[in-house]
């Protein structure tokens, strides 16, 4: 099976704790029926997500999402195969880190749309790596 990455931002629309928990158990269900592993970084200003999977189940999510009216303005910023899993781990890993991404400021200043997707994938480096670290006892 050849593995499909998709990346993309999105603004939430009436996000609170009951919306992103609700987001977040149906996303953890349904990928792990269709064979998507990922993760979600959000604050209230942005939602931040990578899927990876089988290419039409990735497509056919994140297509789903477009018309998800709790998402507005999203945009997809990497859009590639892969050779592996990066969060193979995890139907969708939750991490409401707000420090590996941009500031409040810099999505105000309309960082999302400069982005690179070196950038952006960068992020999920970051995060990665810090869930996959050894843990020192």
């Amino acid at each position: 099976m050849s593995l499909y990455r998709m990346i993309y931002t999105s603004r939430p629309f009436g996000f609170d704790s009951g919306t992103l928990n609700g987001i977040l158990v149906h996303a953890q269900q349904e990928n792990a029926r269709v064979g998507i592993t990922g993760a979600l970084i959000c604050r209230e200003d942005i939602y931040l997500q990578l899927l990876e999977g089988p290419e039409g189940e990735v497509k056919k999510t994140v297509e789903r999402i477009k018309r998800d009216d709790r998402h507005l303005e999203v945009v997809v910023h990497v859009e590639k195969a892969v050779s592996e899993r990066m969060f193979g781990k995890w139907a969708m890993l939750h991490d409401p880190a707000a420090t590996w991404i941009w500031s409040r400021a810099e999505v105000t200043d309309d960082a999302v749309e400069r982005a690179t997707a070196a950038e952006v994938e960068g992020f999920f480096d970051k995060l990665c790596d810090a869930h996959n670290a050894p843990d020192i006892t």
